[in-house]
């Protein structure tokens, strides 16, 4: 668990996850947590069943960086948004992240401030050498997230920037 100023970023086991899925507010019941309202894409459906539900099953994985990462308002007790880490640390000690916050907090500062908590823990996780991002180009405020946690443009495609964080060594 990371604890921010407004903030408690906290990693779903296998079966908080499935209760996630069902957007019927179990999660939040077994949490104690206030109802939030959220939706899961198609997109973020196909991944639960594809990647992130089985990789966090398998026990010979560290679940951290397979699991969804959800933030949590300290003032409103409400999940507010999520962030995912996509695998463990490649051959680089790389590791890419993907995140979203939910509509009605969105432009609020919470995914900055969830982006920097997932750095400081990075930080302390030996193997973890950088942190890959990506995001769409017309994506004004996930970029700024990046930017304003001092990710650096590396790359682009015709509708993605690639960004990157090296991690500083103390």
């Amino acid at each position: 668990m990371i604890e921010t100023e407004r903030l408690i970023i906290k990693p779903l086991s296998y079966d908080q996850l499935v209760k996630y899925t069902k957007c019927d507010n179990s999660l939040e019941q077994e949490l104690n947590l206030n109802e939030t309202s959220r939706t899961i894409s198609p997109e973020l459906k196909e991944a639960f069943e594809q990647t992130i539900l089985p990789n966090v099953a398998d026990e010979s994985k560290n679940y951290l960086y397979s699991t969804l990462w959800t933030a949590i308002s300290k003032a409103e007790n409400k999940m507010i948004g999520d962030l995912c880490i996509v695998g463990e640390p490649n051959s680089e000690g790389e590791i890419e992240i993907g995140y979203g916050t939910y509509e009605e907090f969105q432009s609020k500062g919470y995914m900055t401030e969830i982006v920097a908590g997932i750095i400081t823990w990075a930080k302390t996780q030996s193997q973890v050498k950088s942190i890959l991002a990506s995001t769409e180009k017309s994506n004004t405020a996930s970029f700024k997230v990046l930017e304003k946690n001092k990710f650096t443009k590396v790359g682009e495609t015709e509708i993605l920037y690639n960004w990157k964080l090296e991690m500083e060594t103390d």
